[in-house]
Formats: C-alpha cells, structure tokens, sequence
C-alpha cells in the first residue's frame, strides 16, 4: 500500500494534470479571452444605469439577471458592484437579482461548467441562476419595498443616463468580434477532427485579428490584453492549487463516501447540497472540480439534481460573503436572502434531477 503521503500527493498531481490537458487549451483560454472582451468592450455604466426604482421591470431585471455575464464579474468582485449600485440609487429586488446571477453565470464558469459537468448541466446551470435570480429579486423587492421608497425620493429625477461616448464604429462590428470568439470555443471544445478543428480556428484567428486591427484603436487592444491578464491572475493560480488539493482530498475522502448523502434526487440529497455550496467559500471555478471529481459527479457518486444545487449556491452565496452583505444590506435582508437562495436552489436541482 502507498504511503499516505506519498499516494495523496500523486493523486492530487494527476487530478491537476488531468484538469489542465483537458480543458486549459480548448476552453479556459479561449473563456478568458472571451471574458476580457466582455469587461473591456461593453460599457458596465450602460448596464448599471437601468437598475434605478422606476425602471420598467421587465427591463431592470431582464438586464439585472444576465449582467453577470456582460460584466464578467466574478465571486470576488460582485460584492463591491453590489455596494456600489445600491450607493448609486439601484433599486434592492434588481440588485439582489444582480447579486445572485452575477457570479452564477460568470461566462468563464458556464463555458467550465459545460465543458466539464456535461452540457445539460451547464445549460441548466445558466438558465436556473438566470430564472431563480429574477424570482428572488422581486420577492426581496415585495419583502422590503421601503428601501425603494427612499432611494426614490433621494435620487428622483436627477437621476441621468451613464451613456458614455459613442462609438464611431460600425455598429455590426462588436457583435461580430464577439460571435468570432465564441466560434472558436465551440470549434476548440467539440468532437472535430484536431486538423480541421485548427484550420478552422486558425481562420476565425485571422477574421478577429482583422477586426482589431482595422476598427479597434492600440488602447482599446491593450486594455483588452489588460482585462484577459487581469482575470486570469486572479482566477488561474486558484484554480491550479484548489484543484491539486482537491485531488490530495480525495485520497482521504474518495466520491464513494459522499453517495449516501447526494447519491440520489430526493429533496433531501438537495437541500444538502444547497446548504453545503452556502456554507462553503469556494472561488471561481472550483466549484466545477469539486462537483466533479471531489463529490464524484463524474463517477456516478453525484446525482445531477444536487449538482445544479449546489452550482446555485456555492458561488452566490458563503459564509464569508454572508457577512459583506450584511454589513451592505443588515441582518434582516441577509438572512431573507440567504434563505430563498437555499430553498429555490433545492427546489430547482430537485426538479432537473426528477423530470428533465
């Protein structure tokens, strides 16, 4: 038998290695990519400045559930972008709403998720947080409507657009340098021949490299190259060590020990793994190889519905995080908010492990 040590160690080596040839080349980089666009070449203020009490509904929390993936906020950061649109005058239901899909459907984590966990769990992934995020904000709203009463009559009518310059370019050239980028994830990450898959990307490479050459300026590029580096320094390194010491975990505590617990779809298997994703901190990303390889979802440990469970938890809401949005909001909304986050996530993961 191996030394203790010695086998966890490996274990954690190959769990790494297997992560790192597996997804880094044809799907994290290309995310990170994708993502720096994203926080480089959207404006956040045309986002933030449809938050406000008297904006249309369909239009505050429409833009409110997906901005998480407009911005590409991560767990990190979605708690100062929290703080701060509340500060500015958002109304409460579209910034919790904001608060729960921001990092839910991070673009970097739904891309992971379905690379990984399978693609019905990443697609139900993004539709739940985007679901769920909508139902809590507007019950957070209808709990606490005095929060919007008050930012109402502070902020009123001088609240003024956040439009910044116009772009002089083409209208159809951010859509198309986006639609490129996303080609080439999906080109890299499918079942293609490698050559064709290369010659492919290789084209698309060109077409982007055009675009940033012809209608993109020297700064724009390099606050582009700014936001892909800035995201991957901040992500990556965690990534690496939280997915090695998941490997050297589960030498001690193999998948099979977690199958009594969230083996099946019953409402219980979910309830627990909503309550674990609340009380664990995990950063971006981790929560994938966790599911994965630590509760053993791709040995069959793991059934699909606590999966998504505690994919709607784990990056929305911790014990850490908790305790910001206390000091944000007080004790009574965190505790209102924390509890819709667990019960709608169980009953979401156990409706997709029941009936889809």
């Amino acid at each position: 038998m191996a030394d203790p040590i010695t086998g966890s160690l490996l274990l954690g080596w190959e769990t790494l290695f297997g992560y790192l040839s597996q997804h880094v080349v044809t799907c994290l980089i290309p995310a990170f990519f994708i993502a720096g666009a994203i926080a480089s070449f959207i404006k956040k203020e045309a986002i933030l400045k449809y938050f406000s009490p008297e904006t249309k509904k369909t239009t505050s929390y429409g833009i409110a559930s997906v901005s998480g993936a407009v911005l590409a906020v991560c767990s990190c950061t979605i708690l100062p972008m929290f703080a701060g649109i509340l500060k500015k005058g958002s109304g409460l239901g579209p910034a919790i709403t904001f608060l729960y899909a921001g990092p839910a459907i991070n673009i970097l984590a739904i891309v992971y998720t379905a690379k990984v966990l399978g693609f019905d769990l990443g697609i139900a992934r993004a539709v739940s947080a985007i679901v769920l995020s909508i139902v809590i904000g507007l019950i957070m709203m209808t709990l606490f409507p005095q929060h919007d009463v008050e930012t109402t009559k502070t902020f009123g009518a001088a609240r003024k657009a956040a439009i910044g310059c116009a772009d002089t370019r083409p209208k159809w050239v951010i859509p198309l340098f986006f639609i490129f980028l996303i080609a080439i994830l999906l080109v890299g990450t499918s079942a293609l021949d490698v050559f064709f898959r290369l010659l492919i990307v290789y084209f698309l490479s060109m077409a982007v490299a055009f675009l940033l050459i012809y209608y993109f300026t020297r700064d724009e590029v390099t606050d582009w190259g700014y936001e892909i580096w800035d995201l991957t320094k901040k992500i990556f390194p965690i990534l690496v060590i939280g997915t090695f010491a998941l490997g050297v975990l589960a030498f001690f505590l193999p998948p099979e020990t977690f199958k009594p617990f969230f083996g099946d779809n019953s409402l219980l298997a979910n309830f627990l793994a909503a309550i674990v994703g609340a009380i664990l901190y995990m950063p971006t990303l981790l929560e994938v190889p966790v599911i994965g390889t630590t509760l053993g979802y791709l040995s069959g440990s793991m059934a699909k519905g606590p999966a998504l469970s505690l994919l709607l938890t784990g990056p929305s809401i911790s014990l850490p995080s908790l305790l910001v949005i206390y000091r944000i909001i007080g004790a009574k909304k965190t505790l209102v908010y924390a509890g819709l986050v667990v019960v709608f996530s169980t009953i979401a993961g156990f409706l997709f492990g029941n009936f889809f």
